[in-house]
């Protein structure tokens, strides 16, 4: 004879699953969405190396491994890795002109 479980009690009363205090079920909505206004929006002053990864369709290793080796310009701010905006664009043009030549 298969072991089978035993049916699941038919108890409604028990709370939602709870995710950072707030139940998980709760639909997050934006500001457009509920009628107001957007908020401002601001472009980004640099980068970090997952964010140049995902513009790049590149890996994330891949990614690490241009920093490291220079060929993608990056500061160090605390324990993170930055790119500003204006050192993709010079890593782009870089290889467009290594593509052309």
């Amino acid at each position: 004879m298969p072991y089978l479980l035993p049916p699941e009690p038919a108890n409604n009363d028990k709370p939602p699953a709870m995710l950072h205090n707030k139940p998980a079920c709760i639909e997050r909505t934006t500001r457009v969405e509920k009628g107001l206004r957007p908020g401002p929006q601001f472009a980004p002053r640099w980068y970090s190396v997952a964010q140049v990864a995902q513009m790049l369709g590149f890996g994330l290793s891949k990614t690490k491994m241009l920093v490291a080796t220079g060929e993608l310009r990056s500061l160090k701010d605390g324990k993170h890795r930055r790119i500003l905006p204006e050192w993709v664009d010079e890593y782009i043009e870089r290889r467009v002109k290594e593509g052309a030549a």
